[in-house]
Parts: structure tokens; C-alpha cells; sequence
């Protein structure tokens, strides 16, 4: 089921950034490059800082056909694509708190100590979209917008704590997938943000 849900994130996350890369007039290869920056930047970030070699999509080429053919579906749909906000933002809210999860895993079969297994999951998680908004020439969404790091935070404490309580791990997973998913969607629908910090003095 895990593995499922993790290809119709990556394939959502994929989607999501092609109609990024049309609003910026890129040509089809930057539409691919971006789609697969997004989709599988935080798992290559991830295996990079904790030495996990291949990298994913090395050891999984077949990931880049998915990502590449949901971009370039995304470019022969974009009207339909673009006016199904909600779903996207739902598909979005999944990905987070399951990138996380595998993330987690990763981290956990290496053997790392549980805040690196927390901050594996939360790297897998946000990555992607952070490397989407610096290419986009954007603020990332994650330092600015509606709760997504803290959901990832969240998420990867419930799901690590509950595998160290000897709990069954479907169960651990499950819980960890609908508290991190519904924490996420209450933050959109209510709006919910980190403290900002505005300091606008000249320093001069």
C-alpha cells in the first residue's frame, strides 16, 4: 500500500510542477527536468547526506519514465490539470506525510540515530518542493506558507516512536499517514502558519 501511494505521489508532484514550469514558459525539457527535480529531489537529497547508494531513481530508472510521462500528460491536459486545485493539494498533503514515511525507513535500515531518521523523512518530504521554488525563481513555499515542514516533523516522531513501541508497523504507518495528512489539511483549510519574523530596519 506504501508503495503504491508513493507512486501517485511522485506522479502528483510531477503534475504539479509541469504546470509550474508552463506558467514560466518552459520548453518540454525543462517541464521533464522540473518534474523530476520535484518528484524525486528529496529522496536524491536524502541519499546523498546519508551515503545511501545508488540513489533511488539510479537503482529505479523506471521512476523517470513515471515522472516524465505525468509531466508531459500534464502538458496535453494543463486546462483540465490546472482547474483540479483541491485534488492536487490533497495529492500534495499525501506525498508530504508518505515521502516522509520512506524517508524514515531509509534512514531507520541504516541504522541512524532517531533525529536523523526524523530529519531523513522531513529532507525526503520537503526537498523536492524547495529545489521546484529556487528554479522557479520563487520564495519556497516552505518557509513561507501554511504548515508543511512541521507536518513532516509530526508525522516522522509518530511513525519512528510508535515502531520503538513495538507496535505493528501497518498500524504505526497508518496512524502516522492520517494524523500527518489531516494535521496538513486542517492547516490549508484554517490557514494555520509557523510565526513569521518581518524585520525590515535598514541596517545601513
Amino acid at each position: 500500500m506504501l508503495e503504491a501511494m508513493f507512486f501517485i505521489a511522485i506522479a502528483a508532484e510531477a503534475m504539479t510542477a509541469a504546470l509550474a514550469a508552463g506558467r514560466r514558459k518552459m520548453d518540454w525539457f525543462g517541464v521533464c527536468l522540473l518534474a523530476c527535480v520535484t518528484a524525486l529531489g528529496g529522496g536524491t537529497a536524502r541519499d546523498i547526506l546519508l551515503g545511501h547508494y545508488p540513489l533511488y531513481w539510479v537503482h529505479n530508472p523506471y521512476v523517470l519514465l513515471l515522472v516524465c510521462g505525468a509531466a508531459l500528460l500534464t502538458i496535453a491536459m494543463a486546462r483540465v490539470v490546472d482547474r483540479l486545485r483541491w485534488p492536487f493539494l490533497l495529492l500534495d498533503a499525501l506525498g508530504l506525510v508518505v515521502f516522509t514515511i520512506v524517508g524514515c525507513n531509509v534512514a531507520i535500515e541504516m541504522g541512524q540515530h532517531p533525529l536523523i531518521v526524523i530529519v531523513a523523512g522531513m529532507v525526503t518530504g520537503i526537498v523536492g518542493g524547495i529545489l521546484r521554488d529556487v528554479l522557479c525563481n520563487d520564495v519556497p513555499l516552505v518557509f513561507s506558507s501554511e504548515l508543511y515542514a512541521t507536518v513532516s516533523i509530526v508525522t516522522g516522531v509518530i511513525y519512528y516512536f510508535g515502531l520503538q513501541a513495538n507496535l505493528q508497523q501497518d498500524l504505526v504507518m497508518l496512524v502516522a499517514i492520517a494524523v500527518g495528512f489531516a494535521l496538513r489539511v486542517v492547516a490549508l483549510i484554517r490557514k494555520w502558519e509557523m510565526p513569521k519574523f518581518v524585520y525590515d530596519k535598514d541596517l545601513r
